[in-house]
């Protein structure tokens, strides 16, 4: 995660922002564009679509338990390690991509709420190596920075994808 602490605003224009520039930048492709990855080795679109949605179910999920539920200690789960319990890899698109944006929505209606207070409150986390103590504001921050990286690479793949189509 950057060093540079971003305010509220910002974490919640970025949180707010990319699932809409999801959708824009995917609007109109294929399901094979959407399904093949650029190269092989490389992600899908949808495989990165179930990665953001795992890292939202596991991040988005210590924010709420750290601010809603004022838990005072949590044990972290990788992403990755939580996406080999669900089904997200193998969803379809569209239906995964609708679920996402619900899931945000409602993320961004929790947050709205919070008091300068739930931004700050702290939980002890264990389970990733040495126990962290950890704020809700860093988890969101931390979530919203990982998407937009991936929403850079997820413009670049279908940037590519519309180019080979015209070919």
């Amino acid at each position: 995660m950057a060093t540079k602490a971003l305010s509220v605003e910002e974490i919640l224009a970025l949180l707010e922002s990319t699932p809409r520039s999801i959708v824009e930048s995917t609007d109109g492709l294929s399901r094979e564009q959407l399904h093949q990855p650029p190269q092989p080795g490389e992600w899908s679109l949808n495989d990165i679509l179930a990665h953001l949605r795992s890292c939202a179910d596991m991040w988005g999920g210590c924010i709420t338990a750290i601010a809603v539920k004022k838990v005072e200690t949590l044990r972290a789960m990788n992403p990755r390690t939580w996406i080999r319990q669900t089904d997200y890899p193998v969803l379809e698109f569209a239906p995964s991509l609708q679920a996402f944006l619900a899931q945000r929505a409602e993320l961004l209606r929790v947050l709205a709420r919070f008091t300068p207070e739930d931004w700050t409150r702290t939980a002890t986390v264990s389970g990733a190596g040495k126990r962290l103590v950890r704020d809700s504001r860093f988890y969101a921050q931390w979530l919203a920075e990982h998407e937009r990286s991936h929403e850079k690479h997820i413009r670049r793949i279908t940037m590519l994808m519309r180019q080979a189509g015209k070919n």
